[in-house]
C-alpha cells in the first residue's frame, strides 16, 4: 500500500530498482580477461589457484581485501534522503 503521492505498489519498484542497480554495478566490477601473475598493486605472485578461481584477476589477496574495504565505505546510494526523493 503507497501513501501519499505515491502509486500502489511503488515501494516494490523501488526496491527492485535498488537491487538490480547493485546487481549491475557488482557485475560491472567483474574481473575479465587474462588474469594476472602479478598484482597490478603491489606487485606480489598472484597464487595459481586464485587465478583459476577467479578468471581475470589484477589483484592480490591483500590489495583486493584492502580495495573491497574502501569501496565498502561508499554504497552510492543516499539513505538519508526522503521516501519520496528515493521513489522511482
Amino acid at each position: 500500500m503507497a501513501g501519499g503521492w505515491a502509486k500502489d505498489g511503488a515501494e516494490q519498484e523501488q526496491m527492485e530498482s535498488t537491487l538490480d542497480d547493485a546487481v549491475r554495478r557488482a557485475r560491472s566490477q567483474l574481473p575479465s580477461g587474462d588474469s594476472l601473475e602479478a598484482c597490478e598493486e603491489c606487485g606480489g605472485t598472484i597464487p595459481e589457484a586464485r587465478r583459476k578461481a577467479i578468471p581475470g584477476v589484477r589483484l592480490c589477496v591483500a590489495c583486493q581485501a584492502e580495495q573491497d574495504k574502501a569501496q565498502s565505505a561508499f554504497s552510492g546510494y543516499n539513505r538519508r534522503g526522503s521516501k519520496d526523493s528515493q521513489l522511482r
